[in-house]
């Protein structure tokens, strides 16, 4: 029934993806390769759509932030908002969130930690598009105001296409699902990104996202920033984004610091996925 209710929910999201790489595909013959240790570093950060990339196999990346927003309520920061990312094996990564602090500057802001997050992410190599999944799930180990009760799992599709001349577009679909939340058991959230390399280190791009809850009101966010490598495997970041409704925060300033180490997972240390 679960399993039901969770395909039920995502068939439209897949529907749209499948679309995507339907029109796109003739255009994209060098799409959908997974990275290699030679890479350029390709982060979730910091705009919320997620990389389409997995980490390189063997490798370990650890990505992180600091934000601070404004709303009615007052203002508040999260950090350092972590998330390691480990390369167990070619086109799929083990990701986990650490819990991040929720702090108080004025007003009445929830105070407290976030989850500990695990998730699986596989790009689906073959496809003329840059397209991964991500399975993940929410464990009921943070601060219940901040973060909800019970364990909270959750299904991704990130996706991007290059248009070429240093633009690109990508997006994401998410479904977050609270099955101890009896008024608020999914909401989807959807993302549509422009992305422009200026030149070789710095890359700006503008983001559209929408939260939208079974009950309740919906969110909107307008989130622009860049990110700048200082060498292949090391790169900071910042954005800076507007609520676009009174339910949204009404600002959000953000900057960020990843790095990856390549071949630190021996094949002595993965799990063996196969015979």
């Amino acid at each position: 029934m679960v399993l039901g209710f969770v395909l039920q929910r995502w068939r439209f999201s897949l529907c749209c993806v499948g679309l995507l790489v339907v029109a796109l595909g003739p255009c994209m013959a060098e799409a959908g390769e997974c990275p290699s240790p030679q890479s350029e570093i390709a982060t979730d950060r910091p705009d919320v759509t997620n990389s389409s990339l997995v980490v390189p196999d063997g490798s370990i990346q650890i990505e992180n932030g600091l934000n601070t927003s404004g709303q009615s309520a007052g203002k508040g920061f999260d950090g350092s908002n972590s998330r390691l990312r480990f390369g167990i094996a070619p086109c799929l990564e083990v990701l986990v969130d650490i819990p991040s602090h929720v702090g108080r500057l004025t007003g009445s802001v929830d105070t407290g930690f976030t989850n500990v997050t695990p998730a699986v992410k596989w790009q689906v190599s073959g496809l003329p598009a840059n397209l991964s999944v991500v399975a993940g799930v929410g464990l009921p180990t943070g601060t219940p105001a901040i973060t909800g009760a019970g364990f909270q799992p959750y299904l991704q599709v990130p996706w991007s296409y290059e248009l070429g001349s240093g633009w690109g577009i990508s997006g994401m679909f998410t479904s977050f699902f609270r099955p101890s939340d009896l008024t608020n058991r999914q909401t989807t959230e959807a993302t549509f990104v422009v992305e422009r390399k200026v030149s070789e280190k710095l890359a700006l791009f503008a983001e559209y996202v929408s939260d939208s809850p079974t009950r309740g009101a919906s969110t909107a966010l307008l989130n622009v920033g860049g990110g700048y490598l200082l060498d292949r495997t090391e790169q900071i970041d910042f954005h800076l984004a507007f609520g676009l409704n009174r339910n949204s925060p009404d600002y959000i300033v953000g900057i960020g610091y990843s790095y990856r180490w390549d071949n630190i997972i021996g094949t002595a240390a993965r799990p063996r996925l196969w015979h």
